[in-house]
């Protein structure tokens, strides 16, 4: 059975994907038979482009998708340049994790409560600095040049960026490399960039390409903090198919597919200007400078990198605030009285759809971690080299836009006669959960010593009982952080839900974002808190379960 497992893993990978981008695909050229569209057309393509917003969309989406990771990477780049072999890196490392688990949703939304004109930001200034008494008139959220969404993306891809640079640096000998750096002359800072981060980027790659993907193609980050009209071209084709006038599906699903192109060619001109970027490396590195501009302009980004955690902290912190608050005008830096009214009020809901965002996220997860564990002791047994190509597979759910093929899945549901239930959305969810599961898994398995094994089996043990009771054991907290990993990136989703649910499985995720649209920021507060609170406390049960089970054992713990 275990030889069907890599097998398995991938049609549950791309079967999905390839689906449902051919079931887009054929709307956007006008056929889709069950609305009696039997002939192939360009006329979806003529509305998309005739559409009065669609030229500032496309450029929206690709302003807003370039510069978000572009600025992420940077600041990334300085914050482990400038920490590097410090007590500084580590700390990084520690505080990071909390805020890749922390959804997307969450974090938008409390960082619209700090930014907006009536926001904590303003309110902190007001009226004594800038004379405020009431809400200033100009946009800080969703305007029109999508800068709030540029920096709402920032929060959370530096955050991502970041610890997949950390990850990478145990494969790439940092400390040796900086310290031959060093004995040169050069500055910590500017031997990391010299000798350690281009062998770091090519680790991180596929990871950057992700977070462009993300970027480029996102929907409710958009929702929440970009433009309105005209909103991202992602944001437009969800808006389309989500209107009760089937006739829009045809310039929905050619806005889907033309944002399929632009992630393709994003990725394209990103990988086409590495070339020149590190040629201009090469011949800076060549030059040998050891000290000059680079120091001070690496501590100054780095700062701003260390704002943007703080902000994606302080995002979170504020929707607790804000779920407690019963009267808090403005400009009153905090509230005037404070209370449990509003839990007290939405208690119930609030359980309720916790309760089902939790199960799909556990069943997901509790799927994807089978099929993971199946794939790696296969691997292991049958002496299997994994090759690139593996890689790539694992990160096309990643690439490839949500927009682009969940159109196609739901139609595929719907003639299933699956569509909106609860099966249909945890296998979309799986869909996500899987290649992040397998990534943060599959280090930690192929890193086990294999002596342990060796040694069970010298007693007598089988190749199950060496499994259950040796390398599940040793790997349990990995096992955990894998599992928290997963389960944060079901309770993040909302395309996947919203498309396969059909409007009759709601989660947190769904709820958040329609609430955020226009109502009382208590209310939002604390469906969003409820929804980054759930995979902070499955994260932290994954660090405090080993440290219980394994009291007794130092090496464990």
């Amino acid at each position: 059975m275990l030889r069907l497992a890599p097998a398995i893993t991938l049609v549950m990978l791309l079967g999905p994907i390839v689906a449902g981008l051919l079931g887009t695909l054929g709307p956007a050229f006008g056929y889709l038979p069950v609305l009696g569209a039997n002939t192939v057309s360009l006329d979806p393509w003529r509305e998309l482009l005739s559409h009065s917003g669609f030229s500032s969309a496309l450029a929206l989406t690709i302003v807003s998708g370039f510069g978000a990771t572009v600025i992420s990477l940077a600041l990334c780049i300085a914050l482990c340049a400038t920490s590097a072999g410090s007590r500084g890196f580590e700390r990084l490392q520690r505080a990071l994790p909390p805020l890749l688990s922390t959804p997307h949703v969450a974090i938008a939304i409390g960082f619209a409560f700090l930014i907006a004109p009536s926001g904590f930001f303003a309110r902190a200034f007001s009226p004594w600095a800038t004379g405020w008494d009431r809400p200033p008139g100009f946009a800080t959220v969703n305007d029109v040049y999508g800068l709030s969404l540029i920096a709402g993306l920032v929060l959370k891809e530096t955050a991502y960026l970041a610890l997949m640079t950390i990850a990478a640096t145990g494969q790439v000998a940092m400390r040796a490399s900086m310290d031959a750096a060093a004995a040169l002359g050069y500055s910590p800072s500017r031997a990391f960039i010299a000798v350690v981060a281009p062998r770091i980027y090519a680790q991180i790659r596929l990871p950057v390409y992700a977070a462009l993907a993300y970027s480029l193609s996102n929907v409710e980050m958009a929702l929440i903090l970009g433009p309105g009209n005209p909103p991202t071209l992602a944001v437009l084709a969800a808006r389309w198919f989500a209107g009760y006038d089937l006739a829009q599906y045809f310039p929905a699903a050619a806005a889907a597919t033309l944002q399929f192109a632009v992630v393709l060619t994003g990725v394209g001109v990103w990988r086409l200007m590495e070339i020149p970027v590190g040629a201009i490396h090469r011949r800076w590195v060549m030059r040998g400078r050891r000290r000059g501009f680079m120091e001070p302009a690496l501590a100054a980004t780095a700062g701003l990198g260390k704002l943007s955690v703080t902000l994606a902290f302080a995002s979170i912190a504020i929707l607790a605030l804000w779920s407690l608050a019963f009267r808090w005008r403005f400009p009153d830096f905090l509230p005037e009285t404070w209370s449990l009214a509003i839990w007290a009020q939405h208690l119930g809901s609030v359980a309720r759809l916790a309760g089902v965002t939790a199960l799909i996220a556990t069943v997901s997860t509790l799927i994807a971690l089978t099929l993971t564990l199946a794939c790696l002791e296969n691997e292991q047994r049958r002496a299997v080299r994994v090759g690139r190509g593996a890689l790539w597979a694992l990160y096309i759910p990643l690439l490839v836009p949500q927009i682009a093929f969940l159109f196609g899945v739901q139609t595929l549901l719907v003639r299933l006669g699956f569509d909106g239930s609860m099966g249909a959305v945890i296998w979309a969810h799986l869909i996500f959960v899987l290649p992040y599961v397998f990534l943060s898994l599959a280090d930690p398995y192929r890193a086990l010593d294999p002596r342990f094994a060796r040694s069970a089996a010298a007693l007598g043990a089988s190749p199950s009982r060496i499994f259950f009771t040796v390398k599940l054991p040793m790997l349990l907290k990995s096992l955990g952080v894998s599992a928290a990993i997963g389960f944060s990136v079901s309770v993040a989703l909302y395309l996947p839900t919203l498309f396969t649910g059909a409007g009759r499985v709601s989660t947190l995720t769904t709820e958040a974002v329609t609430l955020s649209s226009g109502g009382d920021r208590r209310v939002i507060a604390v469906y969003a808190f409820i929804q980054a609170a759930l995979p902070l406390v499955v994260y932290a049960a994954a660090l405090v379960a080993p440290a219980i089970l394994y009291r007794n054992r130092r090496g464990l713990r």
